[in-house]
């Protein structure tokens, strides 16, 4: 899903880039490091206290010396099991601290990235990004980070003692586990690219499972469950494919790390008991070298466990950093420009719009709009189905940018306002109406939130808004405007669905009002009441109204026609109706199209 075409960054490069997350919360992550560390070191020390035991309290049977190191190995053991509750205390808190901030600022920037990018990306891809990859990176960094640092450490650390005893049994111990360097390589280069393909698998489930849930009812009308169920498993079958190829790799590099090690310690003991038998070194040396690698066995054994954690920690890193390192084309202004009290005047000056997907030799699917609303002006556009209205009507707010000409309110490029007070001065309702998982009354004035939600003023806003697009029975349901409406707003029907985003974006109090079809669920009564409603909003509100239906038109002060990309046409009904010939046939369409709707209805 990335269109980053950076080279490919080293694994230390990759997470490194967590730094500034990291930062705050630096002085505890070092100090579960060293506190770590500490555990480590109480654990080689072992070793040397039962060397000195064995050599001497042991040879010459002082009891009372080997109780005093019986206690001392006591001791060392109740310090490394504080000093692993101590980790564990300092890297918790600041862990969560970390993913807190990672996950804030993923979600501040889908919601800041434009249209285009959510037109690209599957939602099943961004939630498991935010949820567990984000998870994962946290799980890293209070565990997998501190624990591969220190048991590689441990491990370094520890060979060096074992050239203590005698150099012949350090060099055979090294010589022999060298080999587990390359086996590590060669594992991070195979498993990287196993852990993405899963982690890339597993978000292309997850939006597979979002689409059947989303889409329940069409999957049951058409008797299609079955069909989902295979591509389903399909994609599950490929999953655990990979997964199993992962766990192949682990598996390779457990067995390497369980077995180097063994052969090393074989070869090391013919040697010691060589060595003491040469009187090269005492029993308690050949003891204690054991002892500690001993020691040594869970750091080299956890090693194959923790570079897989750094492996999918350090995809996950990428994954996540596709995101927040997408480019945003749609921003506020270097030096943005204002409107004080908009007047509503809305004008497409030459405006051009072509998708970034499209071809080089396709032409421009808005191709040079000139179009002025005037302030309180009601415009009607009509125009067959892919002539462009609806990409036209996402301009203004910038929920795309033009790609030539501009669009200008009150004389001011809407490319020169932030956004913020762009979007508050045009407000719009789609013909796909997106409700959320909140109440009736957050919904609706989702727009005001210089209100607060429960005062008169607000209480007043939200009545008249519901009164507007007919959204009466809002009073009635079990909560009243307290309801919550469920993911969606499935929970209504296509029709409530539809008046609710309608009174949420009368409810902004916009000076502009762009209305994508936002009457195409309603039945007839119901839209004639509603149309009667919003003349009186759009008696002093400039709007600019998709119509796919004859009474939509009738609306309108005035109807521009769109053909092919172009403005072909703007005047008064009755004059496009006379001069026309497009127009004509637009309208006669528009009828047929409203014939039928009213013919189901009644069969209904």
């Amino acid at each position: 899903m990335s269109s980053s075409s950076t080279p490919r960054l080293s694994t230390p490069q990759a997470l490194a880039r967590l730094y500034p997350f990291v930062r705050p919360v630096l002085p505890r992550m070092v100090g579960g490091f060293v506190v770590a560390l500490l555990a480590a070191v109480m654990t080689l020390i072992i070793p040397l206290v039962l060397q000195a035991t064995v050599d001497g309290p042991i040879a010459s049977g002082d009891i009372s010396l080997i109780v005093w190191a019986s206690a001392g190995v006591l001791v060392l053991g109740v310090l490394e099991a504080l000093f692993v509750y101590l980790r564990r205390a300092f890297v918790l808190t600041p862990g969560t601290a970390v993913e807190y901030e990672i996950r804030q600022r993923f979600y501040r920037r889908l919601q800041r990235l434009p249209v285009a990018f959510h037109d690209r990306w599957q939602s099943g891809q961004l939630l498991s990004r935010m949820m567990q990859d984000i998870n994962l990176i946290r799980r890293w960094l209070i565990f997998g980070l501190i624990l591969l640092v220190v048991n590689v450490l441990t491990v370094l650390l520890g060979t060096l003692l074992l050239f203590r005893w005698h150099w012949a049994l350090g060099v055979t111990f090294l010589v022999v586990s060298a080999p587990l360097w390359w086996f590590g390589y060669r594992f991070e280069r195979n498993y990287g690219t196993l852990a993405r393909q899963s982690q890339d698998q597993a978000g292309d489930l997850a939006t597979a499972v979002e689409e059947s849930v989303h889409g329940i009812r069409v999957l049951k009308a058409f008797g299609r469950g079955k069909h989902a169920l295979q591509k389903f498993t399909r994609q599950v079958e490929s999953l655990r494919a990979t997964e199993l190829g992962k766990a192949r790799e682990v598996g390779v590099l457990w067995f390497w790390l369980e077995v180097v090690p063994m052969i090393a310690f074989a070869l090391c003991l013919l040697l010691g008991i060589w060595l003491v038998s040469q009187r090269q070194i005492t029993v308690g040396e050949l003891f204690a070298f054991f002892a500690m690698g001993t020691a040594l066995r869970w750091p080299l054994e956890s090693l194959g466990f923790l570079f897989s954690f750094l492996v999918d920690a350090r995809t996950a890193t990428d994954r996540v950093f596709e995101v927040l390192d997408e480019e945003n084309d749609i921003v506020d202004p270097d030096e943005p420009r204002t409107i004080p009290v908009p007047k509503g005047e809305l004008a497409f000056r030459g405006a051009r719009f072509r998708y970034q997907d499209a071809a080089e030799s396709e032409r421009d699917l808005l191709d040079g709009i000139d179009l002025v609303l005037r302030p309180g002006e009601t415009m009607a556009l009509v125009g067959l189905t892919g002539s462009g209205k609806t990409t036209l009507t996402t301009l203004p707010t910038r929920l795309y940018d033009v790609t030539g000409g501009s669009v200008e309110l009150d004389g001011v490029d809407v490319r020169d306002l932030r956004l913020d007070e762009l979007r508050r001065h045009i407000s719009m309702a789609f013909e796909d109406a997106t409700l959320f998982s909140a109440s009736v009354r957050d919904n609706v004035l989702l727009g005001r939130d210089d209100l607060d939600p429960r005062s008169p003023e607000a209480q007043a806003v939200l009545d008249e808004a519901l009164e507007i697009a007919q959204a009466h029975f809002a009073y009635e349901l079990p909560d009243g405007v307290e309801t919550a409406v469920g993911e969606e707003g499935l929970s209504l029907s296509g029709g409530q669905r539809q008046r609710l985003a309608l009174a949420r974006a009368v409810a902004a109090k916009p000076a502009v009002l762009v209305l994508d079809d936002p009457l195409s669920a309603l039945d007839v009564d119901t839209e004639a009441l509603v149309e009667a409603a919003l003349r009186r909003v759009l008696a002093t509100t400039t709007a600019l109204i998709v119509a796919h239906r004859p009474s939509t038109v009738a609306l309108a002060d005035r109807v521009a026609v769109l053909e092919a990309g172009r403005i072909t046409a703007v005047g008064t009904h009755s004059d496009l109706l006379r001069d026309s010939e497009h127009y004509r046939h637009v309208i006669s369409s528009l009828e047929a199209d409203d014939l039928r709707q009213r013919e189901r209805e009644v069969n209904l």
